[in-house]
């Protein structure tokens, strides 16, 4: 059996290891951590929950306190980059349990947070910078960081900063590093454009894959319930129901529909908080510390904070609206069966939403176990909302050149079926009935152009 010893790391990181529940390497931190060490540019494919960030963590560290000397001002040493302000959070306290007791300094910038201060803390400046992409161009531009002397970049989660429109971010930050560096890319799934940025960033890369494309963790429980949008909170609410003592996620498309769902399971009883772009850093944080803590039992939150959620009493999890991007299915059940404990998932789908589901199963290769109701008819689903109407998702621009994002013209809904065929309890919930942009999917589009 592989241990961190025999990977070569260095005494003060061996000593800090033992004060945490980590005591074998994972696959992804056995086969990583040797190349890295050995200097090598990387691109690593597994599954969320492996352990990636002592992947490249590890041996980072253990490179840079062979330096012994501190950098010099606003300069950085090596660079992560996150694509949301929770991942970027679970990636600085990890690092910064194995820097305890060393002179490696780990510093985080992110939206949301003082600009001022985040800039004063890198005046003296920093041995690791953990940033999301658009905070770090606003130092940039500023002169508040320098990454002239940047030897080291890592790309986490990349394909999710693909799919939040984060490469003409990319772009700009990387004419600021050193061509002469070395890059490690990593991310749970693989599409064309990762490849494409890897043959772009890194050089001679050693490929590095724990899992296949599209696979789950094999202890989540998953399953599909239809059922007709304006059902879906009392469902919910009868699920959570069943298991009052342990901790539930559900996943929402929208800002304003998780919110609203939110608000409607706090009325209900629910200990209940949520995570999205609305919120600033402060709310975020101070709502993910209760969950993780046990003040709150369930959580909603966008696809946008998915990923930064790392807490292993998670049991449940539960897609209230079906992701418009397959792959993040993946990310959103990864957030359970952490750690080696066991987990469920049971993703709601409505009408409009069997191309999502048809799209996941494709994916995994292989259909969801049926939980509720029945697979929708042709007739419902072309009579239901298409995407981009009222589903929580930009509208495509339509014929006649109105512009895109306005509300397209349209008169009743002639074809929708005349009656919901469960009844109407509460109202629609979520991004089903929402005519908002979509947060974290692959329609968002930059905020910075090139």
């Amino acid at each position: 059996m592989t241990t961190f010893a025999d990977l070569g790391l260095s005494a003060n990181l061996l000593k800090a290891l033992e004060k945490t529940t980590l005591k074998t390497p994972t696959p992804i931190q056995a086969q990583a951590i040797p190349h890295i060490m050995a200097g090598r540019d990387l691109m690593g494919l597994a599954q969320t929950g492996t352990g990636k960030t002592a992947a490249f963590g590890l041996p980072l560290l253990h490179r840079i306190l062979d330096i012994g000397h501190p950098p010099g001002p606003k300069n950085v040493r090596a660079l992560i980059l996150a694509p949301t302000r929770e991942l970027a959070l679970q990636i600085k306290d990890n690092l910064e349990v194995f820097t305890k007791g060393t002179p490696v300094k780990v510093t985080m910038v992110v939206g949301g947070a003082s600009l001022f201060r985040q800039a004063q803390s890198l005046a003296k400046g920093t041995d690791v910078l953990v940033a999301t992409p658009g905070r770090l161009i606003d130092l940039l531009e500023r002169g508040d960081v320098s990454l002239e002397k940047c030897g080291y970049l890592v790309l986490d989660e990349a394909d999710h900063m693909l799919d939040m429109g984060f490469i003409h971010s990319l772009r700009k930050i990387a004419k600021h590093i050193p061509l002469k560096r070395q890059t490690m890319l990593f991310s749970a799934t693989m599409p064309k454009d990762i490849s494409e940025i890897a043959d772009t960033y890194l050089r001679d890369p050693v490929r590095v894959q724990v899992t296949s494309e599209g696979k789950t963790a094999d202890k989540v429980t998953q399953g599909v319930h239809f059922i007709p949008n304006g059902d879906k909170a009392r469902v919910l609410e009868e699920y959570l129901k069943k298991h009052p003592t342990e901790q539930a996620l559900v996943f929402g498309r929208t800002k304003h529909g998780s919110e609203k769902l939110m608000k409607l399971l706090a009325t209900w009883g629910f200990k209940v908080g949520s995570i999205h772009g609305n919120k600033s850093q402060s709310q975020r944080d101070r709502t993910l510390t209760e969950f993780r803590t046990g003040l709150l039992d369930v959580l909603v939150a966008t696809d946008v904070a998915a990923r930064g959620i790392d807490i292993p009493t998670v049991r449940h999890v539960y897609n209230f609206d079906m992701p418009n991007v397959p792959e993040n299915y993946v990310h959103r059940i990864g957030r359970t069966a952490r750690a080696g404990a066991e987990g469920t998932s049971v993703s709601f789908c409505a009408p409009a939403e069997m191309g999502e589901l048809q799209a996941i199963e494709k994916l995994l290769k292989k259909p969801l176990p049926i939980l509720g109701g029945a697979p929708w008819a042709a007739d419902i689903v072309a009579a239901a909302p298409k995407p981009g109407q009222n589903r929580g998702q930009r509208p495509a621009r339509p014929q006649g050149g109105r512009p895109q994002g306005a509300k397209p013209a349209q008169g009743k809904p002639a074809g929708r079926p005349a009656a919901k065929p469960m009844g109407s309890k509460p109202k629609p919930m979520g991004g089903g009935n929402v005519p908002r942009r979509a947060e974290g999917g692959a329609a968002r589009a930059p905020r910075r152009p090139s």
